[in-house]
Order: structure tokens, then sequence, then C-alpha cells
């Protein structure tokens, strides 16, 4: 039985099962993830304690938060109180029954339960348990809560991010969660093709922290070789020339990134100055590097005489890199998103049809898909995943949720 809207479109993970346990944001996101690729994700909440997410985000559209149906499309949703007796146990049937486990307690959370590795083991030798914490499964900082800006924090993101003496500033979203999850699907998706060899799953342990500090680069050695500590850098990054943020005449922001020496050769030709080439100041990537400021001026000088969409059309068309700042109104009305399917209509039963963001990757064969908008009912699936699935009764069904239970 497929819940509403489901069109039945297979995606390249249909057929795995996923159990999602959890709130705020990594896990649910990691769900979203799962889902879109056609995983079946079953979410699971508390009785009368629902995902904050349900209200969470910014924009509110009659009455709804309009970041929960985009947070958990695809998704199957049903209620079990696992603090209940009995609660546990039926999370097992429902675990012997699926591949994987994504959740995002506070270490011990599980165990406390009765509902660690080992129990989920016995119940499923092929369970594999994906868990994202804030610091990990072990360490001295495991027991404490974790937050994305914290992780971000901690992770060195907000270290380098910003204006040199400036506070280092957010985002604007929950990168480290965004990390996270990414990383989350990435390891169980490595830990699902490892037990296609051998037959057992295996924990995978993702840090919110770990998952910020992994995407630092160069960073790591240029400290423990050289003793350098990478500073913020504003819009660019020292050493990389010309590689920046330059206003255009009609006062909006390009990216130009010529710092290649084949295209910034590209560059010069376009702005008309093709004796930049030659000057050895900035000939090759080296020199550009030491004379930074000046060729960046030189750039800046020549992006403020014209539009922003004559600098995009005339280098683009000389292959230079380069790209306008867009906001999320300029985003609606670049035609590269509509081609690849990136803003999809969802049609959610109470707030009407809504634009939102489409699937990442894409595929050739099995295409991910929007199949229903996230539904705003708590439970709304218990019937299909307890009954149909787990092989409760009806009687049974409405038995545990006179007792709370679900």
């Amino acid at each position: 039985m497929r819940p509403p809207g489901d069109t039945g479109t297979a995606g390249p993970l249909a057929g795995l099962r996923v159990i999602e346990l959890g709130t705020l944001i990594a896990g649910p996101f990691a769900g979203k993830l799962l889902a879109d690729m056609g995983a079946e994700v079953i979410k699971v909440e508390p009785p009368g304690k629902p995902d904050p997410m349900r209200d969470w985000g910014r924009g509110h559209y009659k009455g709804r938060a309009l970041w929960w149906p985009v947070q958990s499309r695809n998704k199957k949703l049903v209620t079990l109180d696992l603090k209940k007796q009995g609660g546990p146990a039926l999370l097992l049937r429902l675990a012997e029954r699926s591949d994987a486990i994504v959740e995002n307690f506070r270490p011990g959370t599980l165990e406390s339960w009765n509902l660690g590795f080992d129990r989920l083991r016995e119940a499923n030798r092929a369970m594999i348990l994906v868990r994202v914490s804030g610091y990990g499964q072990s360490g001295p900082y495991s027991d404490r809560a974790g937050y994305a800006s914290v992780a971000e924090a901690m992770g060195g993101l907000r270290f380098i991010n910003g204006f040199p003496g400036q506070p280092p500033p957010r985002s604007g979203i929950s990168l480290g969660d965004s990390l996270a999850a990414m990383f989350a699907v990435q390891g169980l998706l490595a830990a699902v093709y490892r037990r296609a060899a051998t037959g057992t799953g295996q924990v995978v342990d993702v840090s919110l922290m770990e998952s910020c500090f992994a995407m630092l680069e160069s960073i790591v050695p240029e400290y423990d070789r050289l003793g350098q500590v990478r500073e913020p850098s504003g819009t660019g990054l020292r050493g990389l020339a010309p590689s920046n943020l330059f206003r255009s005449k009609d006062g909006k922001w390009v990216v130009i990134a010529a710092n290649q020496d084949t295209v910034f050769r590209r560059l010069c030709t376009a702005m008309g100055r093709p004796d930049l080439i030659q000057d050895e100041r900035f000939s090759t990537h080296s020199a550009r590097a030491e004379n930074q400021d000046d060729i960046e001026g030189i750039v800046a000088d020549w992006a403020a005489a014209h539009d922003a969409r004559e600098i995009d059309a005339v280098l683009n068309e000389a292959g230079v890199v380069c790209g306008p700042v867009y906001s999320v109104a300029d985003i609606f009305e670049d035609p590269q998103y509509r081609a690849r399917d990136m803003l999809v209509d969802h049609d959610d039963p109470e707030t009407g049809r809504f634009v939102g963001p489409g699937v990442v990757p894409k595929f050739s064969d099995t295409p991910g898909a929007v199949r229903w908008s996230g539904e705003w009912e708590p439970g709304v699936h218990n019937r299909d995943v307890w009954g149909g699935l787990v092989g409760l009764s009806d009687q049974e069904i409405d038995e545990l949720v006179s007792e709370g239970v679900l």
C-alpha cells in the first residue's frame, strides 16, 4: 500500500528500507536524501511529541512551516514511544524487516532503551546503524550536546570564514548538519556495499564536528609542516588571483575566477588587455599571487564599467569562469535550474502546491523523485507500517494507541 501521492517511481535506492529516529536536523536531512533516491524511509516520532521541525524555519504559510514538507517528503510517518513498555520490542520487530537505522540522539540514548547495536544485531545480523552526534560516539566530548553552530566553530570552518579582524560569521544555513547528513548517507551506502560481501552490518559513526573538519582541505598539513594558521580572507583566497567578487556597473556582485594561467589569458583578451599576459607581475600563477591586489584591482575597474549581465555573457563566451551572486529570487528566474528540475512542485494537502528544491544527484536510468510532500498528521502511516509491514492487527494497533505506545 503506497501513501497518497506515491507515483511508484523507483530511484536507485528502491528496495532499501531505513528507519529514521531522532530530530533536528542532520538525521532527518539524511533521511530525506535517502528517500529522494527511492529508499523506503520510515520516520519514527513519539506520540504527542512530534519532531519540532514541524514548526521550524523562518517561513510559515497558512500556519504551517514550509521547511517540514520538504524535509519529510517521500517518508512514511509513524508514531512509537520508545520509553514505554513494549516500544523497544516493536522497534526491534521493525528492525528485523529493515536494512538500516539512522539516529541522531546523544550517545547512550539508544542503549538506555536497550536498543544498542548489539541488541539490534541480535534482531537483524545485517543491520546497519548510522549514528550522528555532535562529537561522535567516543572521546572526551561524546557526552556533550551538539549543534551545527558549535560544530562549525570547533571544526574549523567558522575561523576561516569572513573578513580579517571581524567576528566569524555563520553561513546562513545549518551547514554542519548538512555536511554530517551527507557523510551519513555516504557511510550508509559504503556499509551496504560491504554487507553485500559479508552479510553483516556495522555501526557508521558520524560527528558534526568532524564533518566540518573534513572540509578543511590543505589547512591541516599546512599547520603541521609549516606552522601556518589559515586566516579568513574575505571574498577571495590569498594566493589565488584573480578569483574574487567584483561589483558591476549596475551594482551587482559577480564572481570572476581566472587564477589558472590559461583562463587568465582568456580573461585578459576578453577585457581588451592582452598586454597583461606578458606583464611579468601577472604572467604566472605564482606571480599573480605575489601581486594579487594589483591584478584584482585591474579586474575590479573593468567590471565596474560593465553591467553584470554583460560581464557574465562576455566572460563565459570567452571560456572564463564567471557567475553572478544569486539570491533565491534570481534562482527562480534562471533557466538552468528549471532545465535540471531543481525547482519542483510539491502538492501539499494543507498548504497547497508550492515549489521546493529538486533531487541531487541525477541518475540516467533510475532517477530520484519527489513522490509526495511531507505529511502533517503524526502517525499517518501507522497502519501501513505497523499493520501491513510488521503484522499487527487493527485491534492491536488501536490498543497500543490507547496505551500511548503508538
